[in-house]
């Protein structure tokens, strides 16, 4: 019969290590908790020894039982979600582990996700945790989803913390996604117009220019401007300034995000643009207080679980922010006071922590301030939508006008020298 060694409180809040000998990890949580404890971490001795024979095989064969296919990114989030879910259901229904991943991986279709579920069937087949198993997948499963998966494997509740796992995730997304839906309609419209516009400036204004040459008239300086503008996009390769410049852009912002001045400099800035700034604040916010909600309910400790949330909320700014609350935190303070002197949170935010603190559901109300800023961003979305569209439409129509305007000048002033001399 292997033995455990497990980490517990007992009842005056002292942690408490010590071994027991049980036939399984669900027998083991229970003869501790017989004993008046609870478990924070349960471990298979021989298992260990098991996951250390088992890099040695690796070590001397040349390397690890599955083969990962080549792959550009991640696993698609959409089919972790459905991974996680099902995978919560087959724990709730009591099967072992080893059987779910091996039912899991079956059911997979050929991929990256297929494999690496395989590849940690092989590793818990071997003796490992599946917590440490999952670690070894940075392309599935992040250091959140390792850490949640550590708690219920600790406490004895892993079908609890998937479920919660996968309600996080399809939250995560759908704020993600109305996020990134705002911006495509604007996107698409800018684009088709900056093409309209450049069509216009390359081909059909050089045909006025030549009929106002053969005129030998004076131009207006509208026109000249807007000549000017047609022979840049025509003959100076203005059109692959318009087409390279978001690249451009884009590839300046990454550059200078690579160092930590400069992502915070960047995030900053994005904070501060009008109606956007607000969306992408709330949505930070949305984010980390889902992702600590998460992590508390799931038991993970409060300084560990704020340390996983600052490296995945996306933003510097908040993640500065939770670093200082994490270091308060530390020295002994409560969370609500270190975060209101971050200013980086409505006043809402603060006081429901606070509340939370006092009352013991800091969780819950985590969670809460979670689902009514995804509800603020679904309102601050739909507005920057509605003030877009006139905006797009004034905008174009200035460009139209100013062409339009350019172009019928110099021939009004033509038909005015032509007639001035008839009627003479």
């Amino acid at each position: 019969m292997p033995f455990y060694a497990f980490e517990a409180m007992n009842s005056s809040g002292q942690e408490v290590k010590d071994e027991i000998e049980a036939t399984s990890s669900d027998e083991a949580i229970k003869k501790i908790r017989s004993k008046g404890f609870f478990p924070t971490k349960v471990r298979e001795k021989a298992q260990k020894k098991s996951v250390k024979k088992k890099k040695e095989e690796e070590a001397v064969s040349g390397g690890p039982r599955r083969k990962m296919p080549l792959s550009i990114g991640g696993v698609p989030r959409k089919q972790l979600v459905n991974f996680t879910r099902q995978l919560s259901t087959l724990q709730d229904a009591g099967l072992p582990i080893l059987r779910s991943l091996q039912i899991l991986e079956q059911q997979q279709k050929p991929g990256l996700l297929k494999a690496i579920v395989g590849g940690v069937a092989d590793e818990v087949e071997s003796g490992g945790s599946l917590s440490d198993a999952m670690a070894n997948y940075p392309k599935a499963f992040d250091k959140l989803y390792v850490n949640m998966i550590n708690a219920g494997e600790a406490g004895g509740v892993l079908d609890i913390i998937l479920s919660r796992l996968a309600d996080f995730m399809e939250k995560a997304a759908r704020l993600k996604k109305k996020v990134i839906g705002a911006m495509i309609y604007p996107a698409v419209v800018i684009s088709i117009a900056v093409a309209i516009v450049s069509m216009i400036m390359i081909f059909v204004i050089p045909k006025f220019e030549q009929i106002f040459k053969d005129f030998k008239t004076e131009l207006p300086g509208i026109t000249k401007v807007l000549l000017a503008v047609s022979r840049w996009f025509a003959n100076d390769y203005g059109w692959a300034y318009v087409l390279f410049a978001p690249i451009g852009i884009m590839l300046i912002v990454k550059l200078v995000r690579m160092s930590d001045g400069g992502r915070y400099a960047v995030d900053l800035i994005k904070l501060k643009i009008p109606i956007l700034g607000s969306i992408l604040s709330k949505t930070s916010i949305a984010r980390f207080t889902r992702t600590l909600g998460t992590l508390i309910s799931a038991g993970v400790p409060i300084l560990d679980a704020i340390n996983i949330t600052k490296e995945t909320c996306g933003n510097e700014v908040y993640s500065r922010a939770l670093l200082k609350v994490h270091d308060a935190i530390r020295e002994g303070e409560s969370m609500a006071d270190p975060l209101r002197a971050t200013k980086v949170c409505d006043a809402i935010v603060v006081n429901m922590v606070d509340v939370g603190e006092e009352t013991g559901d800091l969780d819950k109300m985590l969670i809460k301030i979670a689902d009514n800023y995804d509800s603020d961003v679904d309102v601050l979305v739909g507005s920057l939508i509605s003030i877009l569209e006139p905006v797009m439409v004034v905008v174009l129509g200035v460009i139209v006008g100013f062409i339009v305007i350019a172009l019928f000048a110099p021939m009004i002033s033509l038909i005015q020298t032509v007639s001035s001399p008839a009627k003479k």
